[in-house]
């Protein structure tokens, strides 16, 4: 089989790519190559333009029933209520238009990463080009600092280390060598290659491009997120389905009505105007309307906790998500290296956690034991066999240097050591650099007379180089180190020497080290993740790891945030999953049993998204790197850290934590949930005034009493009195309960059977309520039907308004509740019933709306009308089962 580019060595890289290592490319064979192959630059995905997403907006099946609805009215000379269905077309369309706009890129921030300019070397020259001008075959002169412009392998390598955690996941610094990796070697273990968009952290390196544009593995990334569509939210999906039920039983009652009338023999343009007014009844205008308020209110909230939201709906998506896909670093973890834990022969100590001390003297301090010289000479070994840089107290960002010997001189300055005056005390005279083959790192140091020769580096090497009194405790302190490793720390090994007289040039290795101990370093976990993860589980929502780091730092850092019990054992890996049979029981059963996914790629991670939403799951996945786009994308709901986080997994998700708390998602899904449960609630108090409109219209046509309700009164009715009390139920208070109960099914609909038996109750009581004053008035009392249309049309707004107070959780507490203590409620209310006075005060209102003048005689069949439904509606309350107060039935 053909090798990999990981698997060749220089010499046969050099020879596969047809490049002289010293000379690189002819400046005519780069053009060359570059003409063959393209620009080394990412694809950009076209934009959707915005006239499509304007398009978009009136092409469904509710738009187009209201359109023919104008269309008729037009046709039948009422040009009024043409135009103002028109403007409710408009109205709709710019709002949806507004909310789509401002989501149209994911790939722009990719592109970001190809602006940077390379070094490259061409007919023997050391030349620098722009980055997108590198082609295969080109040599790379590398050093610390510098972003990778393309893939490559590498040639030559000095203390080479590159930080790859936005591709891989991975916190620590990846060493780099030359020799060649294993062929089934993840990114993570190919030691032997320079990856497109990583940076180079210490040392330098001269490498050949392998690959370039989007044949590298950020384009293939990029490929992955112009492939990952995003489905419809479960909140647009359902809305969706709504809307079907709404347009059949539109269609239905209309088509019978014009049988029945036609049969009857009745006037075909009033049947064509009756069935116009049943079809706009039956459409709740206001509905997409209110939902964008009730969202952006919720969005607003959020961003008070500085949670942006990109897309409107993406705040009910995460209320109903039941499944979070969490990256590791930078989201459960601080993507900082850090002292984890330091051994001597005497003791250990546990670093912010627990101290373990052998002979039980005092700490005074969690950071250092008190009288502990070992302790302290293990610390001023770290500082002096070390070249980061800590440029000021009070200034991290000043860090310069490998993270791990930042981590060194940030702890011991911690405990109290003067770096200042320790560099000062020890004047530095040579130093053996760290390197691949040695392993350890080595300096000296002149203080007065004397002379301090410190090492740091692998156990293994470090050990070999001390003096021991027996060869088990040598195979103890290396037993330590592997137990250290298991538990996901990155362990170093120091000794020290002091000499009278100066030593000789391989002062390592002149005479036998005094052997000091061991620091284990790991990237902390955050501190807020551990309760913001017990709220996730007390809300039935199941938290799975997904990182391209090793397992055993992945299953260590899982254990201390509490995401797994302390004898989780089960991590599944990229190669695991490789060999899995998802047609097999006992295969899918072990993925679902897994909460800790290691050494996965993107590509991976795609997959295990596709796999949890096949299961019906709503699938939130939170990320910060290159490497989380795609997922972020393909997930109902990706969330973005924005602190550390990559522009282009911001780019990619719905949301972007601005602080990087895990917690705020937690009240982001609490959110979610309540912004859910209003939409209900509203959706069930417009459903029910929309089908008493559909009811009064359609018996009244059946029972050949006239036309109680016209079509522009019913528009009025959607688009008015529905409308702002629907909106105040829409922006309600938060309700504590929600997060004590697991996520609603996503498989249920918006307005499930339950809703519907209300909807049609509550609409009986409201059309028999208002049928029956139209019918007093105008049989009993001899009202014409001018007079009676403007009872029913006052009767019907009241009885709407007042339903509100209907909708109240519980049971027993119409006077104390989430309805009536909210603010919005009544100032709805209060600017529906002035909207109401103006129509009847108002003459040009009054005569579109043809509205008659009534008597005090009507007002109280107005006022009865109005407030006998709330009084049926209670006292039947009264005899029927409490709610829970919940979304959850």
């Amino acid at each position: 089989m053909p090798k990999h580019f990981h698997e060749l060595t220089p010499e046969e890289l050099t020879q596969k790519l047809d490049t002289h290592p010293h000379e690189g490319l002819s400046a005519r064979e780069a053009s060359a190559r570059t003409k063959l192959s393209g620009l080394n630059q990412l694809e950009h995905q076209e934009q959707e333009s915005i006239w499509s997403i304007l398009l978009r907006q009136v092409n469904s099946l509710i738009v187009w029933i209201l359109a023919a609805a104008a269309i008729i009215s037009f046709v039948l000379g009422d040009a009024l209520e043409g135009y103002a269905i028109l403007a409710v077309i408009v109205i709709n369309a710019v709002t949806g238009f507004l909310l789509e706009y401002s989501a149209r890129q994911s790939m722009q921030a990719l592109k970001k990463l190809d602006t940077t300019p390379a070094r490259v070397l061409r007919d023997g020259q050391l030349t620098e080009v722009p980055s997108e001008y590198v082609t295969t075959g080109d040599i790379l002169v590398l050093e610390a600092g510098d972003l990778i412009p393309a893939d490559a392998g590498i040639l030559e390598a000095n203390q080479l280390e590159t930080d790859e955690s936005a591709l891989t996941g991975e916190s620590i610094p990846s060493a780099k060598t030359t020799s060649p990796s294993e062929r089934d070697a993840p990114l993570g273990d190919q030691h032997n290659r320079l990856f497109k968009g990583t940076a180079i952290t210490s040392g330098n390196a001269k490498a050949i491009v392998t690959g370039i544009g989007q044949d590298t593995e950020l384009g293939k990334i990029a490929t992955l997120v112009q492939q990952s569509k995003r489905s419809a939210t479960p909140l647009e999906t359902k809305l969706d389905a709504l809307a079907k039920v709404l347009i059949w039983v539109t269609t239905g009652l209309a088509v019978l009505f014009l049988m029945v009338g036609l049969l009857r023999g009745e006037n075909t343009k009033q049947l064509i105007e009756t069935a116009i007014a049943l079809a706009i009844a039956a459409i709740p205008e206001g509905m997409s309307v209110v939902a964008t308020i009730a969202l952006a209110y919720g969005m607003l909230r959020l961003a008070k906790k500085k949670v942006v939201v990109k897309r409107l709906s993406a705040v009910e998506t995460l209320g109903g998500t039941n499944v979070i896909f969490t990256d590791k670093t930078g989201t459960l973890t601080q993507n900082k290296i850090s002292v984890h834990s330091l051994h001597t022969a005497a003791c250990d100590l546990t670093v912010g956690t627990e101290t373990e001390i052998k002979d039980n003297e005092a700490v005074t301090d969690d950071a250092k034991p008190a009288g502990k010289s070992d302790f302290e000479m293990l610390l001023r070994i770290g500082a002096l066999a070390n070249n980061a840089q800590l440029n000021s107290e009070n200034n991290d960002s000043k860090e310069i240097g490998d993270p791990v010997e930042i981590a060194l001189l940030s702890y011991a300055r911690a405990t109290g050591i003067d770096l200042n005056a320790l560099h000062t005390e020890y004047e530095r005279k040579a130093e053996k650099a760290f390197s691949s083959d040695t392993r350890i790192m080595g300096t000296l140091q002149k203080s007065g007379s004397s002379y301090l020769i410190a090492v740091k580096g692998a156990i293994e090497e470090v050990s070999a180089l001390c003096q021991w009194t027996s060869e088990a405790d040598r195979d103890r302190e290396v037993e330590i180190s592997e137990r250290m490793a298991a538990d996901g720390l990155r362990t170093l090994a120091f000794a020290f020497r002091q000499a009278e007289t100066a030593p000789a040039d391989d002062f390592v290795r002149e005479n036998k080290l005094t052997y000091l101990g061991l620091i284990g370093f790991q990237d902390p976990a955050r501190s807020e993740v551990t309760p913001a993860l017990k709220a996730c589980r007390e809300a039935g929502i199941k938290v799975i790891m997904v990182t391209g780091d090793h397992p055993a730092t992945s299953l260590s850092i899982a254990r201390q945030v509490n995401l797994v019990g302390p004898d989780y054992r089960l991590a599944l890996t990229g190669k695991d999953l490789e060999s899995f049979d998802l047609s097999s029981d006992t295969d899918r059963k072990k993925m679902l049993d897994c909460q800790v996914f290691a050494r996965v790629s993107p590509s991976q991670k795609l997959d295990l998204i596709g796999f949890y939403q096949d299961q019906g799951a709503i699938v939130g996945m939170t990320g910060d790197g290159v490497n989380d786009a795609p997922a972020l994308k393909k997930s109902d709901i990706g969330i973005a850290m924005g602190l550390r986080g990559t522009a282009v997994a911001a780019e990619a998700s719905d949301m972007v934590l601005k602080d990087d708390s895990f917690a705020s998602i937690v009240y982001a899904i609490g959110q979610g949930r309540v912004i859910f449960e209003n939409i209900r609630k509203f959706i069930v108090f417009l459903m029910s005034c929309n089908m008493s409109e559909i009811f009064v219209v359609t018996f009244a046509g059946f029972l050949d009493v006239g036309a109680p309700l016209l079509p522009l009164q019913i528009l009025f009715l959607n688009i008015i009195t529905d409308v702002f009390p629907a909106l105040a139920l829409g922006v309600g208070k938060e309700n504590d309960k929600l997060m004590t109960f697991p996520p609603r099914d996503p498989k249920k609909p918006i307005v499930q059977i339950r809703d519907w038996k209300k909807i049609v109750f509550y609409a009986l009581v409201m059309t028999a309520s208002v049928l029956g004053v139209y019918g007093y008035g105008t049989q009993r009392l001899g009202l014409s039907h001018q007079e009676g249309n403007t009872i029913t049309f006052y009767a019907l707004s009241l009885a709407q308004l007042l339903h509100v107070f209907n909708l109240y959780s519980g049971k027993h507490r119409f006077f104390n509740n989430e309805i009536t203590r909210n603010r919005y409620i009544w100032l709805a209310i209060l600017l529906c019933i002035l909207i109401l006075f103006a129509t009847y005060y108002i003459p040009f209102l009054r005569q579109i709306l043809a509205v008659e003048l009534i008597s005090i005689q009507s007002l109280e069949l107005i006022l009865a009308g109005g407030i006998m439904p709330v009084f049926i509606i209670q006292l039947i309350r009264l005899f029927t089962p409490s709610e829970d107060g919940t979304a959850h039935p």
